[in-house]
């Protein structure tokens, strides 16, 4: 049997399925009478203020098509230009409502629909929100700088003294290392479960997480097993070592892609006091990122620029993505990315802790994770963890 005719077959049941389900919706009115109510749904994206004007981006996440008819605020009709009245479903929508608001005052602005439905979103303290300008640019680079880059180098400075250590002083902060990444796994899902609570159910927010934690989690499995095989009939595993370390950053520059979200978001709502208190406690947060980043090739000798420029390297992918999340979140703030990349970093980092296990299991042929210093390593990290995240959540 040729190829194609083996496709065909295969293809055989996925179309005949198909079919059925085409088969199934087109007559679904006949068979189950619907009662003529419009199954309406429209979602605040975001309500922000501007000099004299209120906006706000909606969405259409219900079953039926829509269609705005009035926009109010603070029950009161007002004049709003829409940029699409006529919404089907997953359709966006742009209002502006010229405004003139009182600074720290709460606003609520509420869409009815063509048959009297009525959906709400709020400012809890109108501020007006930072523009995309260069020196808005900076300022958020430098926010990011910060809470990302920084620390994180800072935090690789415990090479020399990590590179000391042996026996079961480099088992314990090895263990340390994966207590932080566990932490950091753990608090991404969190995050990740509280933000899909708050977006519009349409976009199945327990979905995303489960594609983007379980898709990064097998990527970068796939990415390791290829590296492993191109580097098993070298003796050295100084190579295997870096690519652990390089995927430690990695997970971790993500995990800070999403705090970068938050502080851009932060002040994106007008939110200046939230802001500044994520920055101070992500700062202090992370400097023990660059910990755990570097811990894996800590004993390696690397000689000359190439131990500045790998370094470097692994600073950069661990730290700069809080700058890029910094603008994202300040300038195009959207949850269901937001819940994407805490996501993804969630996945990212539990398969760098699996990394870790296999690199100390092919170092000491035992799990030495579980003698009585490995457990009060992982036990510390997390315990650090904990400690540092109260400046953040407090």
């Amino acid at each position: 049997m040729s190829a194609s005719k083996k496709w065909l077959l295969g293809l055989l049941p996925v179309v005949l399925l198909a079919l059925m389900i085409v088969g199934l919706f087109s007559g679904v009115d006949r068979l189950i009478p619907r009662a003529n109510i419009p199954l309406e749904e429209i979602s605040f994206d975001r309500v922000w203020a501007v000099e004299g004007k209120l906006l706000a981006k909606v969405t259409n996440t219900g079953a039926d098509p829509v269609t705005i008819a009035q926009v109010t605020v603070n029950d009161a009709m007002w004049n709003a230009e829409v940029s699409k009245s006529e919404l089907g479903r997953f359709d966006q929508a742009d209002i502006t409502i010229p405004f003139h608001w009182v600074e720290g005052e709460p606003y609520a602005v509420t869409v009815v629909t063509s048959t009297g439905a009525k959906f709400t979103g709020e400012i809890s303290a109108a501020m007006e929100v930072s523009q995309a300008t260069p020196g808005t640019f900076g300022l958020f680079a430098l926010i990011g700088l910060f809470v990302g880059v920084i620390p994180v180098l800072l935090g690789m400075l415990w090479k020399p003294f990590v590179a000391k250590l042996d026996g079961k002083g480099y088992t314990f902060v090895l263990a340390v290392t994966i207590g932080l990444l566990i932490f950091l796994g753990i608090d991404s899902l969190n995050e990740a479960f509280e933000l899909a609570d708050q977006i519009p159910g349409a976009f199945q927010g327990v979905g995303i997480i489960l594609l983007g934690g379980l898709g990064s989690f097998l990527i970068l499995s796939a990415i390791s097993s290829y590296t492993e095989a191109r580097q098993e009939t070298s003796s050295n595993n100084y190579r295997t070592k870096l690519t652990v370390a390089y995927l430690i950053a990695l997970g971790i520059g993500i995990h800070n892609l999403g705090e970068g979200l938050a502080i851009g978001a932060a002040f994106t709502l007008g939110n200046v006091a939230m802001g500044a208190f994520l920055i101070m406690g992500f700062t202090l947060h992370n400097i023990t990122e660059g910990l755990a980043i570097v811990v894996p090739v800590a004993r390696e000798k690397i000689k000359g620029s190439n131990l500045f420029s790998h370094l470097l390297l692994l600073g950069a992918i661990g730290g700069v993505p809080a700058i890029i999340g910094t603008w994202i979140g300040g300038f195009v703030y959207s949850p269901i990315w937001s819940l994407i990349f805490l996501s993804i970093g969630a996945g990212a980092i539990f398969q760098v802790v699996v990394q870790v296990f296999r690199l100390e299991r092919s170092e000491s042929n035992r799990a030495t994770f579980l003698t009585p210093v490995g457990v009060a390593g992982l036990l510390t990290g997390i315990v650090v963890m904990y400690i540092t995240a109260l400046f953040v959540t407090a």
